[in-house]
């Protein structure tokens, strides 16, 4: 048959949409998902001849043959998920990793969500009072207590945070910032642009490896209206360097009563240098050293939910919640109740309980013991079809986060007689729970910090359809 003809055997989907069990499905699935499905299903079909029609001008084919391979494709899309967001197994080591989501969040802060978002709830309600109340209220406390803030306000992300702080405290003011800390904080989305957005006019002091007091005193006039320095916590400027700390700065700002704020980017909470890591400055920390404004993120190192958090005075911040743009950049309900949740287990002390500070912490022993339940399980699924082994290696925070740091990690590789560690890849995003790896060296490996049990176990059970 040729091309022209085996064309005009493709049927028709108002043809399709007529047959019995597809008018079953339509009541079942919906009639607007099975359009689209025996769409797509037509659309593969045609490719595939297209295809086969470059190899040779003549194929053999009819009808009912291609009726049943678009039948067979549109059973096949209609039986997965209709859902575009998924769950997926994080082995790739990366623990804040932002193209998966960032910090997953513990099992009851889940809860919560699920409790709040599935009723009404007194978000904007004084039970107490009997009237209006204010959604901030619900994380206030825990915030201050943890930070030693005077107060709190929580926005949808740090980039908002920085925005709002600006264009509420300096608009239409000078805000001076060391050259140095001009980072770019994700997404293309760079301190300069925000700076602009918010009204505020940049005023750059010292050198990109060098900045001292004597720079951001000089520059000091009657329009300045913030000093601003930006932790650096997505990269390191190493060697012939000079900083202003925390305190110098904040004690300038006193001196000539021009508020100084700090964005930490991804804040912490607690200190983590006994567990190896470089000594990152804690939200506690900023504060202590007199910064009247901090910002930081929710979702990475603080191991909760989106959002952008700002702690500091009273009288600044009473400020930025009367600004305009704080409607516009509000959290919702379910933000509020997943934050409330890890944030009473730092106020419980029981903080590393919070998955990313967990995986931050585990020892290699217990790592050890989860590369070999999942060498065992791939060993077992595997058989003489390939070689799974267990090696050394390194995993990173992500996010931004303890920049250069490297954790010692066990990981296990594997490898499939004639299936390139690409194609082993590839296959595993396809499966019904997708396993998101890294190649290294040319092989697949899959790194235990970042899977549960319960991923180790779901990884088996995905490898075992690949073979």
């Amino acid at each position: 048959m040729e091309k022209n003809q085996v064309m005009r055997k493709l049927p028709k989907v108002a043809e399709l949409l007529n047959q019995p069990e597809i008018s079953l499905l339509c009541e079942k699935k919906g009639r607007n998902r099975v359009t689209d499905a025996i769409r797509e299903s037509i659309d593969i079909v045609r490719q595939n001849l297209v295809k086969e029609l470059k190899k040779s001008d003549y194929i053999e084919t009819d009808a009912k043959d291609l009726m049943r391979q678009i039948m067979s494709y549109t059973m096949e899309k209609l039986s997965s998920s209709p859902y575009t967001l998924r769950p997926i197994i994080n082995a790739t080591g990366v623990v804040l990793h932002t193209n998966l989501g960032r910090a997953p969040l513990p099992q009851t802060a889940l809860d919560r969500i699920l409790k709040i978002a599935g009723s009404y709830s007194n978000l904007e309600y004084d039970i107490k009072k009997g009237g209006r109340g204010e959604r901030y209220d619900h994380v206030r406390v825990l915030l201050c207590q943890i930070t030693g803030a005077e107060d709190v306000l929580v926005v949808n992300n740090n980039a908002a945070a920085v925005l709002l702080c600006l264009s509420a405290i300096a608009s239409g003011k000078e805000v001076i910032i060391s050259r140095g800390q001009l980072v770019e904080i994700g997404g293309s989305f760079r301190v300069p642009d925000v700076m602009a957005q918010s009204g505020a006019r940049l005023v750059e002091v010292g050198t990109t490896n060098k900045t001292y007091l004597r720079d951001y005193e000089n520059a000091i006039n009657e329009d300045t209206g913030m000093l601003l320095k930006v932790h650096t916590s997505n990269f390191k400027v190493i060697g012939f360097t000079s900083n202003v700390n925390n305190t110098e700065l904040s004690s300038l700002g006193k001196k000539y009563k021009i508020p100084v704020m700090e964005d930490l980017g991804s804040g912490i909470l607690v200190d983590l240098t006994p567990y190896g890591f470089p000594y990152e400055p804690t939200v506690s920390d900023s504060l202590k050293a007199g910064m009247d404004l901090v910002t930081f993120s929710g979702d990475k190192l603080l191991g909760g939910p989106q959002a952008g958090i700002i702690v500091g005075k009273r009288e600044l911040i009473s400020r930025i919640k009367s600004h305009p743009l704080t409607r516009a950049v509000r959290v919702d309900k379910m933000t509020l109740a997943a934050l409330e949740a890890v944030l009473l287990f730092y106020k419980d002390g029981y903080w590393d309980e919070i998955p990313t500070i967990h995986m931050l912490t585990r020892s290699l022993q217990i790592l050890e013991e989860q590369a070999r339940l999942l060498h065992k399980g791939l060993t077992d699924i595997i058989g003489d079809k390939g070689q799974v082994k267990i090696i050394d290696d390194i995993s990173e925070t992500g996010g931004g986060s303890f920049p250069g740091h490297e954790m010692p990690t066990k990981a296990v590789t594997m490898e499939i007689n004639e299936i390139s560690a690409q194609k082993i890849s590839e296959r595993l995003r396809e499966v019904p729970i997708p396993v998101i790896g890294r190649i290294k060296k040319d092989k697949f490996l899959l790194d235990v910090r970042t899977m549960t049990d319960e991923d180790i176990m779901k990884t088996i059970e995905m490898v075992g359809k690949l073979i």
